[in-house]
């Protein structure tokens, strides 16, 4: 998952920067508010591909003292503050761009050059949103129906989706943009290309509160996907000795790092010998089938006497 991730953030950083210089100079020469907010759209998506791998590798850093559970929700973190650079800087200069252009309207200039840039700039966007979509399609269940609202929903990579977030918001604001200089200069509709600025900061408004929400959720604290928790239960429930689950309760402490506690009745008369066993191959079955389950805590209880027994294991 880490390998895919980067690679997302590679091909949407070099595509975003490539974007940001040839906008920049189209709006320095055509005058237009609308092209100036999709530049800056571009850097603020440059900046934050940095810091979600700054977070990644923030994220690789081993567990100590001060944190025991390691780092993994760094990228959480990171992928929060992107969504507020996305709102604060992107879409907050878009409408300041938007309102300006209204106040103070001025036509465009040699508009033909902010049709080749946002072209091109369609093409690099498209190609970084289809290798974005591509690894997110990868990580899904195949033997389920996809819907992407839904796959974002359920996903605990926010590297991945973030970029595709971003990448969704590039296209429909170079949509946004391309309409409204065609009717500044087509219809002498000055404002029009205020207008656009304004919907294009509406529209990484949009992405930045969804994607804030979806990242929200993470750095609470996620439980593992209902296939995973299902398929961990199928395992307990074909154990010997184990008459039943008490609790199952898991945590993603990273995109690809499961925290697992359980607590579990074995039969009456068993001995310890045998529960240490069983809790040990139990463990070991989890994590063969479930590497990302990194971390089990087993709480061992005899239903005869109602007293715990604890067997506590790291994994």
């Amino acid at each position: 998952m880490q390998g895919s991730s980067h690679k997302v953030i590679y091909a949407a950083l070099a595509a975003n920067a490539l974007i940001a210089v040839s906008k920049f100079v189209a709006a320095s020469i055509t005058g237009s508010s609308a092209m100036m907010s999709e530049g800056v759209h571009s850097v603020v998506d440059t900046g934050n591909q940095g810091l979600l791998l700054f977070g990644m590798s923030r994220a690789k850093r081993p567990a100590d003292a001060a944190h025991p559970f390691g780092y993994g929700a760094e990228i959480f973190f990171w992928a929060f503050v992107v969504a507020i650079l996305i709102f604060a800087l992107g879409a907050g200069i878009s409408f300041y761009e938007g309102v300006y252009k209204l106040l103070h309207p001025h036509p465009i200039e040699s508009p033909y050059i902010n049709y080749i840039v946002l072209a091109g700039a369609f093409v690099f966007e498209a190609a970084a949103w289809t290798i974005a979509y591509k690894e997110f399609r990868k990580a899904q269940n195949p033997r389920r129906p996809f819907h992407i609202l839904k796959a974002v929903r359920q996903s605990k990579d926010p590297a991945t989706f973030t970029v595709l977030f971003e990448d969704s918001a590039a296209m429909l604001g170079l949509a946004a943009a391309a309409i409204g200089i065609f009717a500044a200069h087509n219809f002498g509709l000055e404002w029009a290309d205020g207008a656009a600025s304004i919907v294009i900061g509406a529209i990484l408004a949009g992405a930045a509160i969804l994607l804030a929400r979806e990242t929200k959720g993470l750095l609470i604290g996620e439980s593992a996907s209902g296939d995973v928790v299902r398929g961990i239960r199928e395992i307990i429930r074909e154990a010997p000795d184990i008459l039943h689950i008490n609790e199952l309760r898991t945590m993603h402490l990273g995109p690809d790092e499961i925290l697992l506690a359980l607590s579990v009745d074995f039969a009456d008369g068993v001995s310890s010998q045998r529960v240490e066993k069983a809790v040990s191959q139990l463990e070991t079955e989890i994590k063969t089938h479930y590497p990302e389950v990194q971390r089990v805590f087993i709480e061992v209880q005899a239903k005869h006497d109602g007293m715990a027994r604890r067997a506590r294991k790291k994994i």
